[in-house]
């Protein structure tokens, strides 16, 4: 069985691996930019899988109970599609889902009639919860094959690679 799990990891590593594209000939911010992308669909069809098979959930759906768990006294539909990154059609979509369940309620702002805040509710703050943890668990153990120092390197890279693109683009 282990062989089996083993095989079945290395075709979703193989089914995702955008580095395939890139050749040593390639300019190496290329194929940093491969790696990256290859390394996060990896981590990302790992959770959506996860959470799928474990809380019958979505990553997305996930995502903005988790963004509502941060802000307790909610956030305007337009905050949380800056948050997401996504429409807000994608949001206004997913948060009717979860208002049909019970999971968040919107309501008017009072500064704003035309727009809304979204919250969870007990019953949405119960089931992220008991989300949350599991989903952390499974961070720290997709990236296990880094240690602490390594950790900590590679969010310097990051942040430094993160603020020279917000001057780029600022």
């Amino acid at each position: 069985m282990e062989n089996a799990h083993n095989s079945s990891e290395s075709n979703v590593v193989e089914t995702l691996d955008h580095e395939s594209r890139a050749t040593g000939r390639d300019h190496e911010a290329l194929r940093v930019w491969l790696r990256m992308l290859t390394c996060t669909n990896i981590v990302e069809s790992q959770l959506r899988t996860r959470l799928r098979q474990s809380f019958d959930s979505t990553l997305p759906r996930f995502d903005l109970m988790a963004q509502l768990d941060r802000h307790p006294d909610g956030l305007k539909m337009s905050e949380l599609s800056r948050r997401l990154m996504v429409t807000g059609g994608n949001v206004t979509g997913l948060t009717d889902k979860l208002v049909e369940e019970g999971l968040v309620v919107r309501q008017d702002d009072p500064r704003d009639r035309r727009s809304f805040t979204v919250r969870l509710t007990p019953e949405g703050k119960a089931q992220f919860s008991r989300m949350a943890g599991p989903h952390e668990q499974w961070v720290v153990e997709l990236f296990a094959g880094l240690d602490h120092d390594e950790k900590v390197q590679l969010l310097k890279l990051l942040d430094r690679l993160k603020g020279h693109l917000a001057t780029l683009f600022a």
